[in-house]
């Protein structure tokens, strides 16, 4: 309780706040000045709200040299550290273990029903996007590009698109797997499900689809990235 308390100290300033938005959003390190650019504010500011999210855990920081000589420059980036804010406090992570390994437990029915149950999630994700589009139809192929990413983003991915239209290609890349800790557990299961849930998602937009993982994030990789290949 005393680590949330400070967790909600510290993002309960806008600016601060924000500054913890960008980085989310960068995928990579970010300078004290690069965040002093950006909020236009004083290099000092910025090393303030950036080391007080550090004190709490929200980002990691190491010192760089810069090549050049002179002070080496310090590099922020997110934590590892999963945080959740809940009052009174609860245990989703828990809970997740053991539906999933009750789920194992009945063998292949449970598996089925996982990737039947994360392809469902996806499908539904993207009609609501569709729904609160209400865009007339049929729909062109970059509305249905910008639903993807809109429907990426609601579900927590941080996500990058690199998109060859004349090859009907798609490079999905996610850098913040929601179920992330519970992969590393039982990486079978979850990833399966939650390629499934991809799956619904681009099914749900585009006729048929080939999905091609290419890197997972419980092999040391830095994302989960797919090439998506749309054959209709």
């Amino acid at each position: 309780m005393e680590q949330t308390l400070k967790i909600t100290n510290v993002l309960a300033d806008p600016t601060r706040y924000y500054i913890y938005q960008y980085i989310t959003k960068k995928h990579g390190e970010v300078s004290v000045q690069e965040i002093a650019d950006a909020f236009n504010i004083h290099p000092n500011v910025a090393r303030l709200h950036l080391t007080k999210l550090e004190d709490v855990n929200l980002l990691v920081s190491e010192t760089q040299k810069t090549g050049k000589g002179g002070r080496p420059s310090r590099l922020y980036r997110l934590s590892d550290d999963v945080i959740q804010l809940h009052f009174p406090f609860r245990d989703y992570q828990l809970l997740s273990k053991m539906a999933i390994q009750a789920m194992m437990k009945l063998g292949d029915v449970g598996k089925q029903a996982l990737y039947e149950t994360g392809k469902q999630f996806g499908k539904e994700l993207v009609e609501n996007e569709l729904a609160n589009k209400q865009a007339a139809y049929p729909l062109s192929f970059s509305q249905r590009i910008d639903i993807l990413k809109k429907a990426a983003e609601t579900a927590g991915f941080h996500p990058t698109f690199d998109i060859d239209e004349n090859e009907n290609k798609i490079y999905f890349r996610i850098y913040n797997c929601p179920f992330k800790e519970i992969a590393f557990h039982q990486p079978e299961a979850v990833c399966h499900m939650h390629s499934a849930f991809v799956r619904g998602m681009l099914e749900t937009l585009f006729t048929e689809v080939e999905l091609i993982e290419e890197k997972n994030m419980t092999n040391g990789c830095d994302t989960c990235s797919y090439l998506v290949i749309l054959t209709k």
